[in-house]
């Protein structure tokens, strides 16, 4: 059987090579622990904050204002909670979109258990916010806090976060971006105060996360203080896999222009050449302002989990949006947001390096199995 092709790029983007090599050294040399005076520790240390520099340049932030996490989930939840909590004074209400990763829903439901509230701004059928209607819900007085990502990490679609910053600006709420799905991939846009990325997003290790706290944006972290990560983040730090990430990030970064440009292609490929060929399809998100290596389109009287598990079988590794399954009867929040077909649901992100031939050998096999499902359903 050929090899399978990986198409799952927007959970979890395969190794990059300098991250490996970096790691392998990083293991050998930075161990140790880089609070400690001893010698070993301070090779540990000097690596630290030289993988903290590089991270910085990339984001075009200060090395002081970044703080490495256990992951973006966690980057998300010290955000948006240690924001909140720095601000109290200013207010308890925070705004995010519809569609925001389930981690900003989720710190978004301990402020409200906590006794602050949360407003909620709709999208369109692309899935992007409208940026008068968001601009709407910043200036209401008491806002402490304004969460956007950078782009959906279902459909791909690009969020307005410039022009959402500068209402954020013009009101004096600090802006909290989501960026997991762009980082290295693409420029980060301007005005935003609070950043959170994760490094295996974009070719570095799993249990890496970036949090990025402008200087003058009040912040205290929602958890126990420990000397670590500027106060922010408690814990060990995981050295050698901080190496390896920002040594991911510098060369995903460099070589963005060419490979994200060439994924862009093979995406636009898939978008027009998939209605076309199965029936009953509605491929979502926008299809001009979207991340370069996401898109996803939904079948109609198809199960979701079935068209996966085939599209496994025949070697293709794709996710779904939708988390619509026996036991919840219930689509993802993105989808529902965006009020479009959530049925037979496939997200399709392609890594560095996807080939054309993997994508000509997915759309010739689509077809077949789409009507396949059908007809064992009695609707083909």
């Amino acid at each position: 059987m050929s090899l399978v092709a990986y198409f799952d790029a927007a959970s979890s983007e395969p190794l990059h090579p300098q991250a490996r090599e970096a790691l392998l050294t990083a293991i050998d040399a930075g161990w140790a622990d880089p609070a400690r005076l001893y010698g070993q520790a301070r090779r540990a240390h000097l690596l630290l904050e030289q993988a903290r520099t590089e991270v910085a340049e990339v984001f075009g932030a200060r090395p002081d204002e970044v703080s490495f996490t256990t992951s973006g989930t966690q980057a998300v939840h010290l955000g948006v909670l240690g924001t909140l909590h720095g601000r109290r004074r200013a207010g308890r209400h925070l705004v995010t979109s519809a569609v925001e990763h389930s981690s900003v829903l989720h710190a978004g439901q301990v402020h409200e258990r906590e006794g602050g509230t949360v407003e909620t701004v709709g999208v369109a059928l692309s899935g992007r916010v409208d940026p008068g209607r968001f601009a709407e819900a910043v200036a209401r007085p008491g806002t402490a806090l304004a969460c956007l990502q950078t782009a959906n990490h279902e459909v791909g679609t690009l969020q307005p976060v410039a022009e959402a910053a500068d209402a954020c600006r013009e009101h004096g709420v600090p802006l909290l971006v989501d960026a997991a799905q762009t980082a290295g991939r693409m420029p980060l846009p301007r005005g935003w105060s609070v950043l959170a990325a994760s490094a295996h997003k974009w070719g570095g290790p799993a249990g890496v996360g970036v949090l990025v706290v402008r200087k003058g944006t009040r912040f205290r972290s929602y958890l126990p203080e420990d000397e670590r990560e500027r106060r922010r983040v408690p814990g060990f730090e995981n050295v050698p896999a901080v190496v390896a990430a920002a040594a991911a990030l510098r060369a995903t970064a460099a070589e963005a222009g060419h490979e994200q440009a060439r994924l862009s292609a093979l995406v636009d490929r898939i978008r027009q050449t998939v209605p076309e060929i199965v029936p009953d399809v509605e491929v979502i998100g926008d299809p001009v302002d979207r991340a370069p290596h996401i898109v996803t389109f939904s079948c109609l009287y198809v199960d979701g989990e079935a068209l996966l598990t085939e599209l496994d079988k025949a070697g293709f590794a794709v996710s779904s949006g939708s988390s619509c399954t026996a036991s919840t009867l219930r689509p993802s929040h993105v989808l529902e947001a965006m009020g479009v077909l959530t049925h037979g649901n496939v997200r399709v992100s392609l890594p560095r390096g996807a080939a054309a031939d993997e994508v000509d050998r997915f759309l010739a096999a689509l077809p077949e199995l789409v009507r396949r499902i059908r007809q064992d359903a009695g609707v083909a």
